[in-house]
């Protein structure tokens, strides 16, 4: 009775470990010292190409990516500081909040028009900069402690387009 191997590749397998084992053999000491060195040189290059090199990118990377989140968290702390500064000051009288929207709207041009609807101011812009809109943002919350209710806004081309709803009296 013959015994079938576990695997039908068995016999070519050890066939080659054999005639491997031969050629060992055959080299010179300093032939086969000359194969180890390669051998290891080959294995250390795939070692730090695939095990090291990608790791330490990373740690270097993760190292940016922190100072970046760093930042955005201490810019996210002063407006949340600002923020805390504006809704403890008393609203404007209602001339008063209005005469400060109208001069920040002014510097937009045409490109701006304020609506007045209660205790509410509609701003429409068309083919504003983003800038521009900032800095209409920064007067109206300043100058006429504007609070935020609703922002629909689309770029195209020219610019930012939409309207802008704040608050001037109690929060909403």
């Amino acid at each position: 009775m013959t015994t079938s191997p576990s695997s039908p590749h068995a016999p070519r397998a050890a066939e080659l470990r054999a005639l491997a084992q031969a050629r060992w053999q055959a080299l010179a000491p300093r032939e086969r010292l000359l194969v180890t060195l390669a051998a290891w040189a080959l294995g250390l290059a795939a070692l730090w190409t695939w095990g090291l090199q990608q790791p330490l990118q990373a740690g270097r990377q993760a190292q940016t990516r922190l100072e970046r989140l760093d930042d955005q968290w201490l810019v996210m702390q002063r407006q949340a500081a600002e923020a805390q500064t504006l809704k403890a000051e008393a609203p404007l009288p209602p001339g008063q909040a209005d005469q400060a929207l109208q001069a920040a709207t002014s510097r937009l041009g045409t490109r701006g028009r304020l609506a007045r609807q209660g205790p509410r101011a509609v701003l429409t812009v068309e083919g504003v900069s983003p800038s521009e809109l900032q800095a209409w943002w920064a007067e109206a919350r300043a100058g006429a402690r504007a609070r935020p209710v609703e922002m629909q806004l689309s770029r195209n081309d020219r610019g930012l387009t939409g309207t802008l709803t704040v608050s001037l009296g109690e929060t909403p």
